[in-house]
């Protein structure tokens, strides 16, 4: 590509409206422009990365056995209905109505689709295993989009779908995607951590996520010292070591506890630590009002409380709930005598003689029991805390930030048997086919290996996803004889079929370098004042150093480049 006559620019300045390094620099290196909140464009330069990062995605589809095809993102609303999960994906759906007022959605994931698709080629035991995927469009309508690409309201996602007869089919199609986004990964030089994860709105049996570890990361991944143990945050198992109370149970007792609410201020009231008490939280599920009680020194893990409950909508209640249902202030709540449903953590159980709120402003109880109050159920709601005990091993855990690029779900029969996809077996009876989904979001891909690959000067792409693996770069453009080298040299490479970058631009030296380093282009050749002694400049950007060398092994260095 030849930038004198190209769309191409760089800023200078620093993006005022993006929220982390990475977006910052795909803007100022013209990759990306923001066009409305979470929706962005893709420049030139930009598609460059994100076809190459999609190539290799192909390839390694292809490579494992899977068959590519397209699905429409405008979907008839009661597919969505049919499989129950409407109502789980509830307003991050995008909804329209055609001129016939029927109801459409903006395809957020297409399960459902697959499935119908899978239809078509099912009828018989023969018919399996097979895979399909595709590279589309999805829409979801982000809450509060953040961090470039990372979370957004339109994306483009490889999405996959296995096809198997029964559970070891199923295994045997997981294993190979499993292997297909290890090279996918691989190639894209991220470093990265697979953990176990929330199925979600998904279902099914079985959730692995690809956390490419960063700063900005959403996500907690969870890790050991000891062992190989990962996982998210959102399921990862809080140890219970805490021994049980043996002491004698006390009478319950009120305490008037003026100006104090918090975990903190009521055990500094009382002259004990955090832990010594007992919180209860007030939560609305699905429009029901529950309660979670938990060591004081703890937080509700929202996920495992909603698994728990089988709710589709989890939220904090409000202040005028809370107060409603236990007639005091917010800061006093308590499970004693609380007339909705009391769900404990596991370590709870273990406690004597703990504080709770009296459900009254301005009062505490203490030497509560278990006795005094009814549970719904005992599970473990915690969320687990960095340096606790890991469930393999027993050293202590410890925590990254990750942001996830990619997804596998043994989704199993779920989506089967609400939508009637079955194959007759080898008795001539009906059975229900075994599915497995697989996602890779491209855009989140590109901004997290922007994210792991930059410096102060700008982002630095792995080769095979580099824009331009190498740039030829005209120091004077009115030089005759370094614009005879340069052009002498872009010939041989258009040629050969190398994807080069040619900056024959009118523009100062520094300009032209600091813009190369700006869109992280691996190998920049200088063509200076030493073309008169037969001399380049070659400059790796992983490295920043400069070596000389020799004009006339310049092409012996493309082939070796883009060999």
């Amino acid at each position: 590509m030849r930038l004198s006559n190209s769309f191409f620019y760089t800023l200078r300045e620093n993006a005022k409206d993006e929220d982390s390094i990475s977006s910052n620099l795909l803007v100022r290196a013209g990759m990306i422009k923001k066009s409305s909140n979470g929706v962005y464009m893709i420049m030139p330069m930009g598609k460059k990365v994100l076809s190459k990062i999609e190539d290799i995605v192909r390839d390694e589809m292809d490579k494992h056995g899977a068959q590519e095809l397209l699905m429409p993102a405008l979907i008839p609303e009661d597919v969505y209905i049919s499989s129950g999960r409407r109502e789980a994906f509830g307003s991050n759906m995008f909804a329209l109505k055609d001129r016939y007022n029927k109801n459409y959605v903006l395809g957020p994931t297409h399960e459902e689709l697959f499935a119908m698709a899978a239809m078509m080629d099912g009828k018989s035991y023969k018919d399996f295993p097979y895979n399909l995927y595709q590279i589309q469009t999805k829409y979801r309508d982000e809450t509060r989009p953040r961090y470039g690409l990372i979370r957004v309201r339109e994306f483009i996602m490889k999405d996959a779908y296995s096809f198997d007869t029964d559970l070891a089919g199923l295994d045997e199609s997981y294993a190979k995607m499993y292997d297909a986004y290890n090279c996918i990964f691989d190639r894209l030089k991220l470093n990265y951590k697979i953990v176990k994860a929330d199925t979600g709105a998904m279902g099914g049996l079985l959730s692995e996520e690809y956390q490419a570890l960063s700063t900005i990361g959403e996500d907690t991944v969870v890790g050991c010292e000891g062992c190989d143990f990962s996982s998210n945050m959102e399921i990862c198992e809080v140890v219970d070591t805490i021994e049980a109370d043996s002491s004698e149970e006390l009478a319950m007792e009120k305490v008037y506890t003026p100006n104090v609410g918090t975990i903190e201020e009521v055990a500094g009231f009382f002259g004990k630590e955090p832990s010594d008490f007992v919180k209860t939280l007030i939560y609305k599920a699905d429009g029901n009002l529950v309660a979670f009680i938990l060591p004081g020194d703890r937080e509700l893990n929202e996920t495992k409380a909603t698994k728990l409950l089988k709710a589709v909508e989890l939220e904090m209640a409000s202040a005028e709930d809370v107060e409603k249902v236990t007639h005091a202030r917010v800061g006093f709540a308590g499970p004693v005598g609380l007339e909705i449903p009391v769900y404990m953590d596991r370590m709870v159980a273990k406690k004597k003689n703990f504080i709770v709120g009296a459900n009254e402003s301005d009062h505490h109880i203490k030497n509560v029991n278990l006795k005094d109050f009814e549970v719904a159920e005992t599970a473990d709601l915690c969320e687990v805390k960095e340096g606790d005990i890991c469930p393999s091993c027993g050293k202590p855990l410890t925590f990254d930030h990750g942001i996830e690029v990619g997804n596998l779900f043994k989704l199993g029969t779920k989506y089967s048997d609400s939508l009637g996809l079955e194959y007759l077996d080898q008795n001539n009876k009906l059975q229900p086919v075994w599915m497995g989904s697989y996602g890779i979001g491209l855009e989140r891909c590109m901004a997290a290996v922007a994210d792991q690959y930059h410096d102060d000067n700008g982002l630095i792409w792995p080769e095979e996803i580099a824009p331009f693996k190498a740039a030829i770069v005209i120091v004077s453009a009115k030089d005759e004889a370094q614009k005879e080298a340069a052009e002498k040299l872009y010939a041989y490479a258009q040629e050969k079929g190398y994807d080069i970058l040619l900056d024959d631009r009118n523009e100062r030296p520094g300009v032209k370098f600091k813009d190369m380093e700006l869109i992280g282009i691996p190998y920049r050749i200088t063509l200076g004042k030493g073309v008169k002694d037969g001399k380049a400049e070659l400059v790796k950007r992983s490295e920043g150093q400069k070596q000389e060398i020799e004009i006339a092994e310049l092409e012996a260095l493309l082939d070796k480049i883009y060999a």
